[in-house]
């Protein structure tokens, strides 16, 4: 496939709020794969709430400037050769991947691969673990270079601007639920419903779980019926006369500490609260009778390989319904504040034409 010399790309020169438009577009080289790399033609990329801590400084930046994104879906255009992708000893075998192979790019960019965690299949917590979007550039861009290894397929019954919310959204929304321990049946409590929850709640139904949302936003709340929640209502509810049964499984995904003891009221003795997120502004002091009776409280942090090749499976055969906002590249600083302002529904979505 032909490739450019340039491309688009909104680019962090430095960290600044959302109000202030922190990402410059600019015309910049593509990058070109080395050893164990392909080089990958951008069609759309999800707007994470994680971007928004990385451009608005909330997150220690390794680097600038800096092409934000981590859920970047496209097209391979370049790999390197076979011995290029052989990776360093004891490493996970990279797959075979082609030029023209649809794939996504996730949060994980690459890791050592040897050490005790890669081992154990927990890349996520590698001492040398690098992110997309923040350690290397990301998809908000017209291409975006990364490690063979870490390429998911996407699969067929998704094109890429419904597959790019699944690459975090989804994924790291997966594992917040695996992490739970919740079963097929039991009762889940989600707090705040935006792209990650969305996607959570419509797996917990397809295991058969009463799914009870607690959002603030009345939009939300209707969204998360439609998508077959058992009650939704403001997260102040949790304790009031119309309140659910509690739950064996909580997720909290908004950066709120002050929704933890909140969700801990919300579960049965011996339920498991998953906190969905990177940055937190805090962990408030509670009463510890909240925490008594072995409830757990635990972070999610990043997500392995494995979560998004297993997502991804799972989203193709329920299937996963994505509710997307689809916005051209050069509307990312616009997209990050309507994030910001907890005023999308569902996942935001940027869409890079002819690779930018």
């Amino acid at each position: 496939m032909d490739v450019p010399e340039t491309m688009t790309a909104m680019v962090l020169h430095q960290p600044r709020p959302a109000e202030d438009r922190p990402l410059a577009a600019a015309r910049v080289p593509v990058p070109r794969p080395g050893a164990g790399e392909a080089l990958v033609r951008v069609s759309a990329c999800g707007v994470c709430h994680t971007d928004l801590h990385t451009v608005e400084g909330e997150l220690e930046l390794p680097r600038l400037p800096l092409i934000p994104g981590h859920q970047a879906a496209g097209v391979v255009v370049a790999v390197g050769t076979p011995g290029e992708q052989a990776g360093p000893p004891g490493a996970r075998p990279s797959p075979a991947v082609a030029v023209g192979d649809r794939v996504g790019i996730t949060w994980l960019y690459d890791a050592c691969w040897a050490c005790e965690f890669c081992r154990r299949g927990l890349e996520n917590l590698c001492p040398s673990v690098r992110f997309t979007g923040l350690h290397a550039d990301g998809g908000y861009a017209g291409y975006v270079v990364a490690p063979v290894r870490v390429l998911v397929p996407l699969p067929a019954g998704f094109d890429e601007i419904q597959a790019a919310p699944l690459l975090c959204a989804g994924v790291i929304g997966y594992r917040s639920l695996r992490l739970t321990g919740l079963r097929p049946g039991e009762p889940l409590a989600l707090f705040g419903f935006g792209a990650s929850a969305h996607l959570v709640l419509q797996v917990a139904v397809h295991w058969g779980c009463p799914v009870y949302v607690y959002t603030r936003s009345a939009e939300h709340r209707q969204l998360a019926r439609e998508l077959g929640a058992a009650w939704a209502g403001p997260a102040e509810a949790v304790q009031g006369p119309d309140a659910p049964p509690k739950a064996r499984g909580a997720i909290t995904f908004a950066p709120a500490g002050a929704l933890i003891p909140l969700a801990l009221q919300a579960l049965e003795p011996a339920g498991v609260l998953a906190i969905n997120a990177i940055h937190l502004d805090g962990v408030p002091a509670f009463d510890y009778r909240l925490l008594w009776e072995e409830r757990v409280v635990r972070s999610v942090a990043n997500v392995t390989h494995a979560d998004g090749v297993e997502f991804l499976r799972l989203a193709a055969d329920m299937p996963l319904r994505v509710e997307t906002e689809v916005y051209d590249l050069e509307e990312a600083n616009d997209v990050l504040l309507r994030l910001k302002r907890r005023d999308v529904r569902g996942a935001a979505v940027l869409t890079v034409v002819g690779g930018g």
